[in-house]
Protein backbone atom coordinates (compact mmCIF):
# COMPACT_ATOMS: atom_id res chain seq x y z
CA UNK A 1 0.00 0.00 0.00
CA UNK A 2 1.45 3.70 -1.24
CA UNK A 3 -0.05 6.78 0.34
CA UNK A 4 -1.71 8.89 -1.70
CA UNK A 5 -2.12 12.83 -1.52
CA UNK A 6 -4.96 14.27 0.86
CA UNK A 7 -3.94 11.00 2.91
CA UNK A 8 -6.13 8.83 1.02
CA UNK A 9 -4.07 5.10 0.03
CA UNK A 10 -3.47 3.29 -3.37
CA UNK A 11 -3.14 -0.38 -3.57
CA UNK A 12 -0.69 -0.19 -6.49
CA UNK A 13 -2.76 -2.62 -8.51
CA UNK A 14 -3.30 -1.93 -12.22
CA UNK A 15 -6.98 -2.03 -13.37
CA UNK A 16 -8.12 -5.59 -15.10
CA UNK A 17 -7.62 -6.14 -18.45
CA UNK A 18 -11.65 -6.82 -18.68
CA UNK A 19 -12.49 -3.66 -16.78
CA UNK A 20 -10.78 -1.84 -18.97
CA UNK A 21 -12.25 -3.40 -21.93
CA UNK A 22 -15.30 -2.85 -20.45
CA UNK A 23 -14.84 0.70 -20.19
CA UNK A 24 -13.36 0.93 -24.10
CA UNK A 25 -16.94 -0.55 -24.76
CA UNK A 26 -19.12 1.57 -22.89
CA UNK A 27 -17.21 4.53 -24.52
CA UNK A 28 -17.85 3.09 -28.15
CA UNK A 29 -21.46 2.58 -27.39
CA UNK A 30 -22.05 6.22 -26.19
CA UNK A 31 -19.99 7.34 -28.92
CA UNK A 32 -21.98 5.83 -31.41
CA UNK A 33 -25.44 6.44 -29.65
CA UNK A 34 -24.25 10.55 -29.74
CA UNK A 35 -22.73 11.04 -33.12
CA UNK A 36 -24.46 8.03 -34.87
CA UNK A 37 -28.21 6.83 -34.74
CA UNK A 38 -27.01 3.91 -33.75
CA UNK A 39 -30.23 2.51 -33.19
CA UNK A 40 -31.29 2.82 -36.82
CA UNK A 41 -28.06 1.23 -38.03
CA UNK A 42 -28.94 -2.25 -36.23
CA UNK A 43 -32.53 -2.29 -36.90
CA UNK A 44 -32.01 -2.11 -40.69
CA UNK A 45 -29.96 -5.22 -41.02
CA UNK A 46 -32.32 -7.01 -38.14
CA UNK A 47 -34.90 -6.03 -40.31
CA UNK A 48 -33.48 -7.17 -43.44
CA UNK A 49 -32.69 -10.38 -41.59
CA UNK A 50 -36.00 -11.15 -40.37
CA UNK A 51 -37.90 -10.16 -43.33
CA UNK A 52 -35.75 -12.77 -45.24
CA UNK A 53 -35.52 -15.83 -42.94
CA UNK A 54 -38.70 -15.21 -40.83
CA UNK A 55 -41.45 -14.04 -43.33
CA UNK A 56 -42.73 -15.96 -46.04
CA UNK A 57 -41.53 -14.57 -49.66
CA UNK A 58 -43.82 -12.13 -51.70
CA UNK A 59 -45.22 -13.68 -54.80
CA UNK A 60 -46.47 -10.87 -56.32
CA UNK A 61 -44.59 -7.46 -56.46
CA UNK A 62 -47.73 -5.37 -56.12
CA UNK A 63 -48.78 -7.43 -52.86
CA UNK A 64 -49.10 -5.15 -49.72
CA UNK A 65 -46.68 -6.24 -47.41
CA UNK A 66 -47.13 -5.13 -43.42
CA UNK A 67 -44.65 -4.19 -40.91
CA UNK A 68 -45.24 -3.34 -36.89
CA UNK A 69 -44.11 -0.21 -35.03
CA UNK A 70 -44.30 0.77 -31.65
CA UNK A 71 -43.99 4.96 -30.62
CA UNK A 72 -40.97 4.79 -28.32
CA UNK A 73 -39.83 7.60 -25.85
CA UNK A 74 -37.05 8.52 -28.26
CA UNK A 75 -39.71 9.14 -30.89
CA UNK A 76 -41.36 11.80 -29.84
CA UNK A 77 -41.13 15.62 -29.89
CA UNK A 78 -41.89 18.33 -27.58
CA UNK A 79 -45.84 18.20 -28.07
CA UNK A 80 -45.07 14.45 -26.85
CA UNK A 81 -46.17 13.30 -30.48
CA UNK A 82 -43.96 10.88 -32.85
CA UNK A 83 -41.30 13.26 -34.45
CA UNK A 84 -42.11 14.27 -38.22
CA UNK A 85 -38.77 12.71 -39.03
CA UNK A 86 -39.20 9.37 -37.08
CA UNK A 87 -41.76 8.39 -40.11
CA UNK A 88 -39.48 8.65 -42.49
CA UNK A 89 -37.40 6.48 -40.72
CA UNK A 90 -40.13 3.60 -39.83
CA UNK A 91 -41.05 4.04 -43.66
CA UNK A 92 -37.42 3.25 -44.48
CA UNK A 93 -37.55 0.33 -42.11
CA UNK A 94 -40.67 -1.30 -44.16
CA UNK A 95 -39.63 -0.46 -47.68
CA UNK A 96 -35.96 -2.33 -47.20
CA UNK A 97 -38.35 -5.33 -45.55
CA UNK A 98 -40.86 -5.42 -48.69
CA UNK A 99 -38.04 -4.93 -51.10
CA UNK A 100 -36.17 -7.78 -49.44
CA UNK A 101 -39.42 -10.06 -49.57
CA UNK A 102 -40.33 -9.76 -52.65
CA UNK A 103 -37.14 -10.43 -54.44
CA UNK A 104 -36.58 -6.97 -55.64
CA UNK A 105 -33.00 -6.63 -53.87
CA UNK A 106 -31.73 -10.23 -55.10
CA UNK A 107 -32.82 -8.76 -58.43
CA UNK A 108 -30.58 -5.98 -58.02
CA UNK A 109 -27.71 -8.32 -56.69
CA UNK A 110 -28.31 -10.39 -60.01
CA UNK A 111 -28.17 -7.55 -62.45
CA UNK A 112 -25.73 -5.31 -60.54
CA UNK A 113 -28.04 -2.48 -59.69
CA UNK A 114 -29.52 -0.45 -56.90
CA UNK A 115 -32.00 1.44 -55.45
CA UNK A 116 -31.75 5.55 -54.36
CA UNK A 117 -34.82 7.12 -52.66
CA UNK A 118 -35.05 10.11 -55.10
CA UNK A 119 -38.64 11.76 -53.71
CA UNK A 120 -40.98 11.56 -50.99
CA UNK A 121 -44.24 13.16 -49.39
CA UNK A 122 -46.09 12.41 -46.68
CA UNK A 123 -49.16 13.91 -45.32
CA UNK A 124 -49.83 13.58 -41.33
CA UNK A 125 -53.30 12.89 -40.67
CA UNK A 126 -53.48 11.96 -36.95
CA UNK A 127 -50.80 12.01 -34.32
CA UNK A 128 -49.34 9.17 -33.14
CA UNK A 129 -48.33 8.79 -28.79
CA UNK A 130 -46.09 7.07 -27.02
CA UNK A 131 -46.53 3.29 -26.70
CA UNK A 132 -48.73 3.09 -29.66
CA UNK A 133 -48.66 0.67 -31.89
CA UNK A 134 -48.86 0.95 -35.60
CA UNK A 135 -48.14 -0.77 -38.99
CA UNK A 136 -46.40 0.51 -41.80
CA UNK A 137 -48.46 -1.21 -44.85
CA UNK A 138 -46.02 -0.51 -47.95
CA UNK A 139 -47.22 -1.82 -51.79
CA UNK A 140 -45.84 -0.91 -55.44
CA UNK A 141 -48.32 1.23 -57.29
CA UNK A 142 -46.15 1.09 -60.54
CA UNK A 143 -42.59 1.59 -62.32
CA UNK A 144 -41.99 3.66 -65.18
CA UNK A 145 -38.79 3.73 -67.16
CA UNK A 146 -36.12 4.90 -64.21
CA UNK A 147 -37.72 4.03 -60.73
CA UNK A 148 -40.37 2.16 -58.63
CA UNK A 149 -43.66 4.39 -56.92
CA UNK A 150 -44.45 3.29 -53.48
CA UNK A 151 -47.77 3.78 -51.05
CA UNK A 152 -46.92 3.78 -47.77
CA UNK A 153 -49.65 4.19 -45.16
CA UNK A 154 -49.07 4.46 -40.90
CA UNK A 155 -52.37 2.42 -39.58
CA UNK A 156 -53.83 2.36 -36.53
CA UNK A 157 -54.29 -1.63 -35.65
CA UNK A 158 -57.29 -0.45 -32.78
CA UNK A 159 -59.95 1.28 -35.54
CA UNK A 160 -57.70 1.33 -39.03
CA UNK A 161 -57.56 4.85 -39.23
CA UNK A 162 -54.66 5.93 -41.81
CA UNK A 163 -52.56 8.35 -39.42
CA UNK A 164 -49.68 9.58 -42.45
CA UNK A 165 -49.24 8.40 -45.68
CA UNK A 166 -46.43 8.57 -47.84
CA UNK A 167 -45.25 8.43 -51.32
CA UNK A 168 -41.90 7.21 -51.96
CA UNK A 169 -39.68 7.54 -56.07
CA UNK A 170 -36.90 5.03 -56.07
CA UNK A 171 -34.66 5.05 -58.96
CA UNK A 172 -33.01 2.41 -59.97
CA UNK A 173 -29.17 2.76 -60.86
CA UNK A 174 -27.41 -0.09 -63.11
CA UNK A 175 -30.50 -1.51 -64.64
CA UNK A 176 -34.01 -0.31 -64.74
CA UNK A 177 -37.50 -1.28 -63.40
CA UNK A 178 -38.90 -3.21 -65.99
CA UNK A 179 -35.48 -5.74 -66.52
CA UNK A 180 -35.74 -6.19 -62.61
CA UNK A 181 -39.61 -7.20 -62.74
CA UNK A 182 -38.62 -9.49 -65.58
CA UNK A 183 -36.27 -10.88 -64.17
CA UNK A 184 -38.20 -12.00 -61.36
CA UNK A 185 -41.41 -12.97 -63.30
CA UNK A 186 -38.99 -14.72 -66.34
CA UNK A 187 -41.51 -12.81 -68.49
CA UNK A 188 -42.05 -8.85 -69.81
CA UNK A 189 -44.48 -7.34 -67.63
CA UNK A 190 -46.19 -4.14 -67.87
CA UNK A 191 -46.72 -1.81 -64.80
CA UNK A 192 -50.39 -0.95 -63.89
CA UNK A 193 -51.18 2.75 -64.60
CA UNK A 194 -50.34 5.08 -61.76
CA UNK A 195 -52.72 6.75 -59.72
CA UNK A 196 -54.00 10.20 -60.86
CA UNK A 197 -52.76 11.98 -57.94
CA UNK A 198 -49.21 10.10 -58.30
CA UNK A 199 -49.13 11.37 -61.59
CA UNK A 200 -49.53 14.80 -60.74
CA UNK A 201 -46.87 14.48 -57.98
CA UNK A 202 -44.64 12.96 -60.97
CA UNK A 203 -45.57 16.44 -63.17
CA UNK A 204 -44.80 18.38 -59.92
CA UNK A 205 -41.26 17.00 -58.98
CA UNK A 206 -40.53 17.18 -62.69
CA UNK A 207 -41.29 20.84 -62.97
CA UNK A 208 -39.41 21.34 -59.55
CA UNK A 209 -36.64 19.72 -61.38
CA UNK A 210 -36.58 21.93 -64.25
CA UNK A 211 -36.91 25.46 -62.61
CA UNK A 212 -33.83 23.78 -60.44
CA UNK A 213 -31.71 23.07 -63.48
CA UNK A 214 -32.76 26.41 -64.78
CA UNK A 215 -31.62 28.79 -61.60
CA UNK A 216 -28.56 26.73 -61.94
CA UNK A 217 -27.84 27.07 -65.11
CA UNK A 218 -27.82 23.73 -66.41
CA UNK A 219 -29.43 22.47 -69.45
CA UNK A 220 -33.12 20.63 -69.42
CA UNK A 221 -31.76 17.98 -70.64
CA UNK A 222 -29.73 17.31 -67.59
CA UNK A 223 -30.94 14.47 -65.33
CA UNK A 224 -31.31 14.02 -61.62
CA UNK A 225 -29.54 11.70 -59.95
Amino acid sequence: MLPGGGGRWYSGVPPSFAAVMLLLLLGAGAALFCLLDAWFLLRLPLALLHALWLQPRLRDVLQEQSWPGLVLPSDLDWLLHMNNARYLREADLARSAYLARCGILDALRALGGSVVLAASCARHRRSLRLFERFAVRTRLLGWDGRAFYLEQRFVSPRHGFVCALLLCRLHVVGSSPGRLVQHLYQRQVNSPELPEEVQHWISYNEASSQKLRAESGLGINTKDE
